[in-house]
C-alpha cells in the first residue's frame, strides 16, 4: 500500500466568485431547474398559507380592479360609451389579467433576494434562480385567474378568434419583461433598502402611465380624438405594446404590430439588463443582505 500523501503535497483547488460583467449562465440555471420549480413552489404556498380564500385572491384582485375601473370609467365618468363593440368589463379585464401579472411579477422579485437571505448565505446556487422563480409563481396566479376571463367572455357570448394563437407568444414577451425588470428590481433591492418604498410607487405609477387599460378604444385608432396627442407617446412605454396586442389577440381585433415590435425589443432589453446587472452585483449578496 502507498502511504497517504502529505498535505504540502496535494493539490490546491481556489474557488473565487466571478468579477466584472458575466453572461447569463443558462445551463446552470437548467441544472438548477428543480431548485427553481420548488422556489416558485415555495412562493406559491408561502403567498396563500393561513389564508381564508386561499389562491382564490389570484381571481379576486383583478375581479375588484375590473368592477373598479367599472364604477370609475364606466358609471360615473362615462368615458367609454355603450356604442363600442366591445363590453366594458370584457375590455378592461383583458388588459388587467396580464398587468397583474406583470405587477405582481416585479413586486414579489424586487423583494425576493432580501426575503432569501437566509438561502443565500448558507449554499451555492445561481441567484438569478430566485427573482425567476417569483414570476415562476405569478404564472401560477396568472392561469388560476384565465378562468375568470371566460367566465365574463361566456357571459356576454363572445368566443375566440384565430388571433387568441398569438397569446402565448405575447404572453412570453411579458415574462421576459417581468424576469428582467424584477431581476433589477431585486439587485437595487438588496444594495438600497429605498426601494421597498419605491417599488410599490413604481408599479402604480406605471399602471397609470399603459392607456390602454382605462382609456377608450379610440386612443390607438383615431388620432382625431381629444387624445390624439397621447397617441405618440405611448410606444414609449412598453408594456402598452404588449397589453394592447394581449388584448386585441384576445378580442380577435388588428394586433398593432408596430407597437408589439417595439415592445418586444423593450422586453430583450429589460431581460438582458436586468440579468446583466444582477449577474454584476451578485457576489456581494451574502456580505451585505
Amino acid at each position: 500500500m502507498h502511504a497517504p500523501e502529505s498535505a504540502a503535497e496535494m493539490p490546491t483547488t481556489v474557488i473565487r466568485p466571478p468579477s466584472g460583467w458575466q453572461l447569463i449562465n443558462f445551463a446552470e440555471l437548467w441544472h438548477f431547474r428543480d431548485l427553481l420549480y420548488f422556489l416558485a413552489w415555495r412562493d406559491v404556498k408561502v403567498r396563500y398559507k393561513q389564508t381564508v380564500l386561499g389562491v382564490a385572491w389570484a381571481v379576486l384582485q383583478p375581479a375588484l380592479m375590473m368592477a373598479i375601473f367599472y364604477l370609475i370609467f364606466y358609471v360615473v365618468a362615462d368615458t367609454y360609451g355603450d356604442e363600442k363593440p366591445v363590453p366594458y368589463p370584457i375590455f378592461v379585464l383583458s388588459a388587467l389579467l396580464p398587468w397583474t401579472f406583470f405587477a405582481t411579477s416585479i413586486v414579489n422579485a424586487g423583494n425576493s433576494v432580501i426575503g432569501s437571505e437566509r438561502l443565500i448565505t448558507k449554499i451555492y446556487f445561481p441567484r438569478l434562480a430566485v427573482p425567476f422563480a417569483t414570476v415562476g409563481a405569478a404564472i401560477v396566479d396568472f392561469l388560476v385567474a384565465m378562468p375568470l376571463l371566460l367566465i365574463v367572455f361566456a357571459s356576454y357570448g363572445r368566443g375566440f378568434g384565430w388571433n387568441a394563437l398569438w397569446l402565448p407568444i405575447i404572453f412570453a414577451l411579458l415574462v421576459m419583461s417581468a424576469a428582467g425588470v424584477g431581476a433589477m428590481l431585486a439587485a437595487l433591492n438588496v444594495a438600497y433598502r429605498d426601494f421597498r418604498y419605491i417599488i410599490p410607487f413604481l408599479v402604480q405609477l406605471w399602471m397609470y402611465a399603459t392607456p390602454t387599460i382605462y382609456f377608450d378604444l379610440d386612443l390607438t385608432s383615431n388620432p382625431d380624438s381629444k387624445y390624439g396627442w397621447i397617441k405618440q407617446l405611448l410606444p414609449l412605454n412598453p408594456m402598452t405594446g404588449l397589453i394592447a396586442s394581449f388584448r386585441a389577440a384576445l378580442l380577435d381585433q388588428p394586433i398593432p404590430w408596430p407597437m408589439l415590435g417595439f415592445s418586444a425589443l423593450m422586453a430583450l432589453v429589460f431581460f438582458l439588463a436586468g440579468c446583466f446587472y444582477f449577474r454584476r452585483v451578485e457576489d456581494s449578496f451574502a456580505d451585505v443582505i
